[in-house]
């Protein structure tokens, strides 16, 4: 049986325990479920909010490739991964990555697999708004996060 991910690119939230129900209920070989929900977080108290922006098409192509590349690499039973874009405030929730396996090590090895590659592959850009009204930059790349991707290499 082939598992294809479930993936989402979307302005709107989403309900953490809705998409976990989703993807493991009626499912009685999964044995772990992983989740990870990046958040939009206030580095030193001047950010009101990120806007994220997208290549529609290829953002979710990007993400099906990485989420294929998990199933098989760790026997995942299922993997949702979700994206949103548009101007997002601080607290609230801006990714969200569930695998499940049958054993715990595999869904948390797929849950941080697709977000190192999330982070590097995929094509999204964050700019910065701050509380004073500003529009900053957008944000770089970091070599951190490439360093994740390639230890899986």
């Amino acid at each position: 049986m082939t598992i294809t991910p479930t993936i989402r690119v979307q302005r709107e939230g989403f309900d953490l325990q809705a998409e976990v129900d989703l993807l493991s209920k009626g499912k009685p070989g999964v044995g772990a479920v992983v989740t990870f929900s990046g958040l939009c977080r206030d580095d030193g108290g001047m950010l009101a909010a990120l806007e994220l922006e997208h290549y529609p098409g290829m953002a979710e192509a990007e993400m099906t490739r990485i989420g294929a590349l998990a199933i098989a690499r760790f026997g995942l039973l299922g993997l949702t991964a979700i994206h949103r874009y548009g101007k997002i405030a601080v607290g609230e929730n801006i990714v969200l990555v569930i695998a499940a396996a049958p054993h715990r090590q595999a869904a948390f090895d797929g849950a941080n697999f697709v977000m190192d590659f999330l982070k590097t592959a995929a094509p999204f850009w964050k700019k910065e708004h701050g509380k004073d009204g500003a529009a900053g930059d957008w944000v770089a790349a970091k070599d951190a996060d490439d360093a994740a991707r390639d230890k899986w290499k």
